[in-house]
């Protein structure tokens, strides 16, 4: 598997958007592959969250990391997390 190395934006938002490298790491290995802009790869997975998020509720997260893919490591870029089946 080729190393995984988080950029100094992803580092620093991570945290913020409710996500762990760990999360990170699972999406990248187990989640599914897209296209994204500037020839990156964007891989999202939903994970079980069953919890409260910046006081709502919700039911699963989506990790997704967007990468620059070289040929020895993953650069990741940024990531985006968005929370699902949240209940008013």
């Amino acid at each position: 598997m080729k190393p995984i190395i988080l950029s100094q934006h992803a580092q620093e938002h991570l945290a913020d958007r409710g996500a762990t490298l760990s999360d990170v790491e699972m999406a990248i290995w187990e989640g599914e592959s897209i296209p994204a802009k500037k020839g990156r790869i964007a891989f999202r997975k939903n994970f079980p969250f069953k919890s409260h998020w910046k006081g709502r509720y919700y039911v699963s997260k989506q990790v997704m990391p967007i990468v620059v893919e070289e040929p020895d490591r993953y650069i990741v870029v940024t990531v985006y997390v968005f929370y699902i089946g949240g209940k008013p």
